[in-house]
């Protein structure tokens, strides 16, 4: 390194690079001013100030699009985790002053997600004794990962990988469990016997296309040339299983949850489906996984859940 990029580095200014890494965060000059509540020009002129201290351009105009140069890849990177960092120690220190409030742990839970199976993901983070406070916001995996790249979710639980391209984001693989088909006594007597084969024009409640187990359970159907009667589609797991304990049809679930929903709906499982699984992933913007509350949360899910 020269002389003069080491004193540049030296009096790296983190004021201007909190500029820098906002604009490349929210996608444009325009979106970090008003993230900042500054104007366009003091946002833009502070970041030619941070590129001359280091001596590299971080953006290079597109037609009427910004975007980041290689070196401007690298520097977010760091800067991504250097204020990451910085906020993890302001939660630390307001928790330690917060009288038992601890630090803040905000998990996004993709609708398409069974309740059951994703309570007892979260039972490890719900115990009392933990020292942060739990949030949680459920929705749509597409909308919940655009929190997540705000940073105002720690962790999306979620059915499916992130899409390469989207975010700069980090799926962890919790555990995968094989699907299993339930219904009432009354429609598993009738298509019990023979199973999977009785599932041709048999009635059945669908999730909704949004989800990985939908998608994997129809090439499966098509594959051995089977076709249920479609009931209804429904996006909402709970719902879906709801009308499922109503008798409206028969409805795929993880296996995992078995015991629950025989005991706590009244179901019975009619057979499983070795073939189809389903996967759970924990998606961060973190290669490795730090928080303690989603460690503990990976853990219990290797251990217990799909042990």
């Amino acid at each position: 390194m020269t002389p003069g990029r080491s004193r540049a580095l030296n009096a790296l200014n983190f004021q201007h690079l909190l500029y820098f890494w906002t604009a490349a965060r929210m996608g444009g000059i325009g979106h970090a001013a008003k993230e900042l509540h500054l104007s366009q020009p003091t946002v833009s002129g502070q970041i030619k100030v941070l590129e001359r201290s280091l001596g590299e351009v971080l953006f290079e105009r597109r037609g009427r699009t910004l975007v980041l140069t290689e070196v401007g890849h690298i520097v977010f990177q760091y800067a991504d985790e250097m204020f990451n960092v910085g906020r993890e120690l302001q939660e630390t220190l307001a928790g330690n002053a917060g009288a038992g409030r601890g630090t803040r742990l905000a998990i996004g839970i993709s609708d398409a997600l069974p309740k059951l199976t994703t309570y007892r993901l979260l039972e490890p983070a719900l115990v009392p004794a933990n020292q942060y406070r739990l949030v949680l916001h459920s929705g749509k995996t597409e909308n919940l990962l655009t929190e997540l790249a705000t940073h105002e979710l720690d962790i999306v639980l979620t059915d499916s990988q992130a899409p390469v391209g989207s975010i700069r984001a980090f799926s962890h693989l919790l555990g995968e469990s094989e699907v299993a088909i339930f219904g009432t006594a009354d429609l598993a007597a009738r298509y019990r016997r023979n199973f999977p084969k009785s599932l041709h024009d048999a009635p059945f409640l669908m999730h909704g296309n949004n989800t990985a187990l939908r998608r994997t359970l129809d090439r499966w159907l098509n594959d051995h040339d089977i076709r249920p009667h479609l009931v209804a589609e429904v996006e909402d797991v709970a719902l879906l299983q709801v009308l499922g304990q109503q008798g409206m049809g028969l409805f795929a679930a993880p296996s995992v949850v078995e015991e629950q929903i025989c005991r706590d709906l009244g179901l019975v499982c009619i057979g499983k489906l070795p073939q189809v699984r389903e996967q759970f992933f924990a998606v961060s913007m973190d290669r490795k996984l730090k928080h303690l509350g989603v460690l503990a949360i990976q853990q219990a899910a290797r251990l217990n859940v799909f042990r």
